[in-house]
């Protein structure tokens, strides 16, 4: 049977729950201890696929096609394992399937409420992401904050899974703020004390008490939080700020915190393999030189909206030994902009993500056609691949009303056209073509270069395809289709002829980069901007 950690949050949001469930999947898995990981988010959409990205940031899409909340990211780059549609419950997905139950006739016509029916739907996705993985623990985060309205029906179902299973099955691990108070000069333990008393009125006694401060705390301030919250003092764990976020699973592994876990649960506390991600922190501290490249995007207010891409170029930072200092350019003022060379002057490459909509579409373009001519290392993603398309078909294959059907349904060239099964869609939330999906790359290509093998596996979240009526006349010009779909006749990977490094696929490589294992396509990117930093 399997154990499961649930992690709550008080005070404040953005305490970096996701972090220290991460981090604690991360040593239990050292540990030798298969780990699955779950996010409960009290939002009513169905997944965040709808939602705007300056609103919540970045959609992750797990290797099954389900579309969730960012966090996710946080854990498959921390643990490493692939996470699947029950990683990832929303007070929509539960109400939704209540509902339809109701509709069905399934309560046999009882009055349906949120005891039971909604705690039941809730508890059944516990148990079901222990079932659809085969995990010895699984760790579920719960999103907001104790106290917040819209999570008091998870606290519930929570409060009656430990009751159904008992302590040696279940524990909570609670992560609160302890503020430090300028003028008295000296960190505070109220809040902790309210977000527990809180905590406790719902019916819950949390085991671990995750403490994030600008400082450790001393002996004396852990004995009265031990003392105020009923937790042995041990169990009040600091989280520090710190610098290298890698750094905080070692933070935690030196309070032991993965052992009173094992120890709660009664199992064997293996010896610890962790030296690799010592090494990566080593790695991360240590890094002197730096370079600068060029996020060309739609949401570069929000950074959270690229966050995976973000993180992917510091992986291939660390493994070329270089810091990646991110030069955030916004596409729609990047339209207005006479002097492209003054924006790009320090940036080694330039990466165009992905996106939705026609809003900053041309300041996209300019930036594609300054790296093809300027022979700048270039990576486009998703939309950064059609726009790719779109601008050698303009600027060298004469077709200067080359544009995509997303942005202008009657253009003249639609090298990038709607999915053929996607011009029925209606509704837009889970109907892009997502999840894994093979591709066959082609020998003697960048690609291939990169993958070194034939057929490789990659995430996509996307509606629009490249359009094969312009296949023959853009090779004609040098464009390389380096990568196809086989069984749809899709093309996911082009190259350029004559061009150091310029590459574009139609999938999201981000979201299959780790720390310590950065994404092929990412690594090859930063490899070739270190080497044009070089050349300047």
């Amino acid at each position: 049977m399997a154990k499961f950690v649930f992690v709550t949050g008080g005070v404040v949001s953005g305490l970096g729950k996701g972090i220290t469930a991460s981090s604690l999947a991360l040593l239990l898995k050292a540990r030798g201890y298969k780990v699955f990981m779950q996010k409960f988010d009290p939002y009513i959409n169905i997944d965040p696929g709808t939602m705007s990205p300056l609103q919540h940031g970045e959609v992750y899409v797990t290797a099954d096609g389900t579309e969730t909340d960012l966090d996710l990211g946080h854990y498959e780059r921390f643990i490493d394992e692939e996470l699947n549609y029950s990683s990832n419950i929303t007070t929509g997905k539960i109400y939704k399937n209540v509902i339809e139950k109701e509709r069905r006739g399934d309560y046999l016509g009882a009055t349906v409420q949120i005891v039971p029916h909604i705690t039941n739907e809730i508890k059944s996705k516990v148990y079901e992401a222990a079932s659809s993985s085969n995990a010895d623990i699984v760790i579920t985060e719960i999103g907001g904050t104790i106290g917040d309205i819209e999570s008091q029906s998870y606290i519930e179902a929570l409060r009656q899974i430990r009751n159904e299973l008992g302590k040696s099955n279940t524990l909570f691990v609670h992560a609160t703020l302890v503020p430090y108070i300028y003028g008295s000069n000296e960190l505070k333990t109220k809040p902790t004390q309210h977000s527990v008393i809180e905590l406790r009125g719902m019916g819950i006694q949390p085991d671990i008490i995750v403490c994030r401060s600008e400082e450790e705390l001393n002996r004396n301030l852990k004995e009265k939080i031990s003392l105020f919250c009923s937790v042995p003092v041990e169990n009040v764990i600091d989280s520090v700020d710190v610098k290298n976020i890698f750094q905080v699973p070692l933070n935690y592994l030196n309070q032991k915190m993965d052992e009173i876990v094992l120890k709660q649960f009664e199992l064997k506390i293996n010896k610890s393999n962790i030296k690799y991600w010592e090494d990566l922190v080593h790695k991360v501290d240590s890094l002197k030189d730096e370079i600068e490249i060029a996020l060309v995007g739609k949401y570069v207010e929000l950074h959270d909206a690229y966050l995976s891409v973000s993180e992917s170029l510091k992986h291939a930072g660390y493994s070329n030994n270089v810091k990646i200092n991110i030069n955030w350019v916004d596409s729609e003022k990047l339209e207005k902009e006479k002097d492209l060379k003054e924006i790009f002057k320090n940036s080694k490459g330039i990466i165009v993500p992905g996106g939705f909509g026609s809003r900053g579409i041309e300041g996209k373009i300019s930036a594609i056609n300054y790296a093809r001519v300027n022979k700048i290392p270039f990576l486009g993603i998703c939309l950064g691949m059609q726009l790719s398309v779109i601008e050698f078909a303009r600027n060298v294959c004469g077709l200067p009303n080359a544009s995509s059907t997303e942005f202008n349904e009657l253009c003249e060239d639609p090298v990038i056209d709607l999915m053929l099964e996607q011009k029925e869609i209606i509704n837009k939330g889970g109907t892009l073509r997502l999840g894994n999906y093979e591709c066959k790359i082609e020998k003697n290509t960048l690609a291939y270069n990169d993958y070194q093998q034939d057929i490789i596996k990659e995430r996509h979240r996307h509606r629009y395809e490249f359009n094969n009526k312009y296949r023959e006349i853009l090779e004609k010009n040098g464009m390389i289709f380096s990568g196809i779909n086989e069984k749809a006749n899709l093309v996911e990977i082009i190259e350029l002829k004559d061009h150091p490094h310029f590459i574009a696929c139609q999938f999201h490589p981000e979201f299959k980069s780790r720390p310590t294992k950065p994404h092929p396509l990412f690594n090859s990117f930063i490899k070739e901007s270190i080497k044009n930093a070089k050349k300047k």
